[in-house]
C-alpha cells in the first residue's frame, strides 16, 4: 500500500464515523420528541407526569 492509498483510506474513514454520530443524534431528537409527547399526552389525561 503506498502513501497515497493510505491517505485515501484514512480520509474515508471519519466521514463514517461522523455519520454515526449524525444518525445517534436524530435518533436521540426522535425519542426526545416522542418523549415530549407522551408527557404532553399524560397531562391532558390528568395524570402526573
Amino acid at each position: 500500500m503506498t502513501t497515497e492509498d493510505q491517505t485515501k483510506t484514512s480520509a474515508a474513514v471519519p466521514p463514517k464515523k461522523d455519520n454515526k454520530k449524525d444518525r445517534l443524534a436524530a435518533r436521540l431528537r426522535e425519542n426526545l420528541r416522542k418523549r415530549k409527547e407522551q408527557a404532553r399526552g399524560r397531562e391532558k389525561d390528568g395524570q402526573p407526569g
